[in-house]
């Protein structure tokens, strides 16, 4: 596939429609300067030694997208979303296999709610993103994008293995292909519900995913949460819940979450995650915004030691316009047990830290 030319292909079918029918471009660069001990530029465990990198999403996923909408009446539109991951410091997709690796969906909104159709994000995704301690900042280091919501299994010795519901690929469930999404919202109260089919033919479980999620919000506090079933091929269970709270008292604002999940990966085998997280922010100045965060993850897998990690965020953004963000961003990591690993036959450091001096601007 020569993604190039169906970029250009895809701006410049977009260009003329923008006054005519609501089709908008939008998107995130973020581009850091990243200094690691440690930990390797992809921030795996390393033995003692530093790295320095240039890093992209580490304050927001850099990203590129169309979004349009178009009236049909009576309250009810037909809209759609193309989204796609961007590696801002090589120029490259995040996947290489697919341009729209993100979302790419089409559907209704209406007064009773709004049906989707396509790829999407899962529903403890969803359920997410007001209670998360660090608003899912730098997802692809973060517990609760990763763990939580089973965005990299493949971490050490305790990966699932497997491709569970369509997401396709075999250590990421973060996002379902073949997905009917619906979501209501009634006073405070947002309701979704979520179907993925696993289309393997003669077997409508295999490979499916299904799940609720619940949010109620006031203007001071949320809670939500969400429950997930996942299917591999073969029918194994992976069961997931999150659940977690915000809560706003005067300019601070906490954030916790509580979240699981536990994969059958073969007969008489299992592996279980348990993710903790707790965070504050404040906002310090003009434009200022402190945020800190904590993420305790453990797990157990059949035939291996249990092991796990605890990992601390400290964020200090500065707003240069609005569009502009700059920022500087911190973090450690303890492994326990064996997560750590080795490299090249060597121990690697059970300590990681790193330090990010970085600029996010969006279009």
């Amino acid at each position: 596939m020569r993604h190039p030319s169906v970029l250009a292909a895809l701006l410049f079918a977009t260009t003329p429609c923008l006054a005519q029918s609501s089709v908008n471009l939008y998107g995130i660069v973020d581009v850091g300067l990243r200094s690691l001990h440690g930990l390797s530029a992809g921030n795996t465990p390393l033995p003692s030694g530093s790295v320095n990198a240039v890093a992209s999403g580490v304050d927001n996923t850099s990203r590129w997208g169309i979004r349009g909408q178009e009236a049909l009446g009576g309250g009810w539109n037909a809209v759609f979303r193309l989204e796609g991951g961007i590696n801002a410091d090589t120029g490259t997709q995040a996947k290489n296999d697919r341009l729209f690796d993100r979302l790419a969906w089409a559907g209704l909104e209406t007064p009773y709610g709004t049906l989707a159709l396509g790829r999407q994000t899962n529903l403890v995704s969803d359920a997410l993103i007001p209670v998360d301690p660090l608003g899912k900042r730098f997802a692809s280091f973060n517990p609760n994008v990763n763990v939580a919501g089973l965005s990299n299994t493949r971490f050490g010795t305790h990966g699932f293995g497997t491709q569970y519901g369509p997401s396709g690929y075999a250590d990421n469930f973060y996002r379902l292909d073949n997905t009917i999404k619906y979501t209501a919202t009634v006073g405070p109260w947002q309701a979704r519900a979520a179907y993925s089919a696993g289309e393997v033919a003669g077997d409508a479980d295999a490979s499916s995913a299904q799940g609720v999620a619940l949010a109620y919000q006031q203007r001071d506090w949320t809670v939500s949460g969400a429950t997930m079933r996942l299917r591999s091929r073969e029918g194994q269970p992976l069961d997931a819940w999150s659940l977690g709270a915000a809560v706003r008292l005067d300019a601070w604002q906490f954030k916790a979450n509580a979240a699981r999940n536990t994969a059958d990966t073969g007969p008489g085998q299992s592996v279980h995650q348990r993710i903790l997280s707790a965070g504050v922010n404040r906002a310090i100045g003009p434009g200022l915004l402190l945020t800190a965060a904590w993420y305790g993850v453990r797990r157990d897998a059949t035939g291996h030691p249990d092991d796990g990690f605890d990992r601390e965020f400290l964020f200090v953004e500065k707003s240069l316009a609005p569009r502009t963000t700059a920022y500087v961003e911190a973090d450690y990591t303890t492994w326990r047990g064996d997560a750590a690993g080795t490299t090249a036959s060597r121990p690697n450091d059970r300590h990681g830290a790193a330090l990010t001096l970085g600029l996010m601007q969006k279009f």
